[in-house]
């Protein structure tokens, strides 16, 4: 683990203390965070047993030349050279039918570099979600938000409950309001840049690549969650 780690924890710090005071402001530099030190945490946050993306890379592979290939990650980053790949499709069972859900396993850099987006990400966005607001936020669950419900049940006056799902809302999601949304407290335009880059990445499945035009990614554990939550805010 390098050094200079804390430094980039304060810094997300930072922003995030200015994001919580100043709801109006437009955040211009952010991309300088994507440096080595950011992303060989992220790697260290990676689960060891994740499947591989398109490419076959594991952790195990990436971390023979962990340093070098972070290095050269980075200097692809700042070029604006770096292309996502298209993510694996595969399907899981839904739980609760006898229906699957699609599940998109990004490569091992697209995991870094959206692991690192979604640091810079949550540090301003956090500060504008209410606090009865659970999902696919950071230190929330289910168990969370049943657990507030049951109090609210409880110990509040209740006359309704009212349960409501939008069928496939992050399959359908406008990619151009969506960064649109984005703009209003980001002004960093290498940020953007990328988001769309990972949006517009397209999937790879039995062997046919397809563009992805609309929706979020469902799969990746930190891009895909984080496109998720903001997009259910801006709803």
């Amino acid at each position: 683990m390098l050094r200079n780690e804390e430094t980039v924890a304060t810094k997300l710090q930072r922003i995030a203390d200015k994001a919580r005071n100043e709801p109006d402001c437009r955040f211009t530099s952010l991309f300088h965070l994507m440096n080595v030190e950011m992303l060989w945490g992220c790697f260290d946050e990676l689960r060891t047993s994740a499947a591989s993306g398109i490419d076959g890379v594991t952790k195990q592979q990436y971390e023979n030349n962990l340093l070098e290939n972070l290095q050269r990650l980075v200097g692809k980053l700042h070029r604006m050279a770096y292309i996502p790949q298209p993510v694996r499709r595969v399907y899981i069972p839904k739980p609760g039918s006898d229906k699957t859900r699609p599940l998109g396993i990004p490569t091992l850099e697209d995991k870094l570099v959206q692991a690192g987006l979604v640091k810079i990400l949550q540090a301003i966005y956090e500060q504008d979600f209410i606090e009865d607001s659970y999902g696919f936020r950071p230190g929330k669950s289910c168990h969370n938000a049943l657990r507030a419900l049951s109090q609210t049940v409880e110990n509040k006056p209740t006359n309704y409950i009212v349960e409501a799902d939008i069928k496939g809302f992050f399959d359908t999601v406008d990619q151009d309001w969506l960064m649109d949304f984005l703009a209003h407290r980001i002004a960093d335009p290498r940020i953007l840049r990328y988001i769309k880059r990972f949006l517009k990445a397209g999937i790879y499945e039995e062997g046919a690549f397809c563009a992805s035009d609309r929706g979020t990614p469902q799969g990746g554990r930190n891009f895909a969650t984080a496109s998720q939550s903001l997009s259910a805010l801006q709803s």
